[in-house]
């Protein structure tokens, strides 16, 4: 299941040269949410990180140049968990907006994870693990709608 939270649009969707981020500390994850994501012919580039921590280097890093159209989060994780990656984003926030939705992709279904996740605005949903394909289709279909447009 995926609850979209908000509607924030991504001016800068090209599905050639979409960027994609998955930060998860569990290996087979990665590999689930990879073949899920190539099976359903997802677009553009896919970057894995195990750490939240080398995610939030190589983000900041290439800001604003370079920033990923999608992200895949864990909020489970150790060193850095998923709050601290988006509480670190914070100050980048207008270099986001627009430009990058962050969706948890988390097993948790704690209700105050929910409501914890909708005071982000670059947060533009949660997924309980593991990712299906109805819940690429819920990420894709706002950014392929605003591209039509264009």
């Amino acid at each position: 299941m995926i609850n979209l939270l908000k509607n924030n649009t991504i001016s800068t969707y090209n599905p050639e040269s979409m960027q994609t981020f998955i930060i998860d500390d569990d290996d087979i994850i990665h590999f689930l949410t990879k073949h899920t994501l190539q099976k359903a012919k997802y677009p553009g580039n896919i970057t894995s990180f195990l750490s939240a921590q080398e995610a939030l280097q190589v983000l900041v890093q290439d800001m604003p140049a370079n920033v990923p159209q999608v992200i895949f989060l864990d909020l489970n994780m150790p060193v850095m968990n998923g709050w601290e990656f988006l509480e670190a984003l914070t100050p980048y926030k207008q270099h986001l907006l627009g430009r990058c939705r962050i969706y948890i992709l988390t097993s948790s279904v704690d209700l105050s994870d929910i409501a914890k996740a909708e005071t982000f605005a670059f947060v533009g949903g949660y997924i309980n693990k593991p990712l299906t394909p109805a819940n690429i289709k819920a990420v894709l279909a706002p950014m392929e709608n605003e591209f039509a447009t264009v």
